[in-house]
């Protein structure tokens, strides 16, 4: 009777939902193992792994859409680092209000999120980190469509700089398109990384 008692116990302290994970990284050449041998070793049942660049978008990634499937109502998704979960701060959080609003969590290895254990305060939380991102773009875009306006009205130069050729131009959004960072492209353009944030940027805005 103590046994029964003993194993009944052991076995009503087992979770009552699944941790999902998710590995993800930007190029080929970086590793995924380490990521997904930490969520196997946090119990994750199933790894989800994708090698994409960071200039697409959550909707473009296969790996990411069949976790978030794969999610039921109190389950968990488990990454690195939240980094892992949206190219930008704003489709990062908005992945994560999406996720409360569904009674799905969010872990990240590195300590820093756990809605689970947030509990209410979590949507406070969420809520607002989801209206700091909205205004953080929202100025970005006004300043960035400012630049552009001013560049056009002044036949491309600001305040004396030289406007960066086309040929250069197409290589950072070339090497962009590779998946090469911020400093990778600087090194192999010689551009200033305010320079290189302006061409990626002035090309968002035109694709969008």
């Amino acid at each position: 009777m103590r046994k029964f008692q003993r194993n009944s116990t052991l076995f009503s302290d087992r979770p009552k939902y699944k941790s999902i994970g998710l590995a993800r990284v930007s190029v080929a050449s970086q590793s995924i193992d380490a990521q997904v041998l930490a969520l196997k070793g946090e119990g994750c049942c199933v790894v989800f792994q994708e090698v994409i660049s960071t200039r697409y978008k959550n909707v473009q990634r296969p790996q990411l859409i069949e976790a978030l499937k794969a999610l039921q109502e109190n389950d968990e998704l488990v990454v690195a680092k939240l980094d892992r979960l949206g190219r930008t701060q704003l489709e990062v959080v908005s992945l994560l209000y999406q996720l409360h609003q569904e009674g799905k969590h969010v872990r990240t290895l590195d300590g820093l999120v756990n809605t689970r254990v947030l509990g209410n305060v979590a949507n406070a939380l969420i809520g607002c980190l989801l209206g700091l991102s909205e205004l953080e773009r929202s100025l970005i875009q006004e300043k960035t469509l400012e630049s552009i306006q001013h560049r056009r009205e002044t036949g491309g130069n600001l305040g004396g700089r030289p406007k960066t050729n086309n040929e250069k131009q197409g290589l950072v959004i070339r090497l962009r398109n590779e998946g090469c960072s911020y400093r990778s492209i600087r090194k192999q353009t010689g551009l200033a990384l305010s320079t290189i944030r302006r061409i990626i940027v002035d090309k968002d805005l035109v694709d969008s």
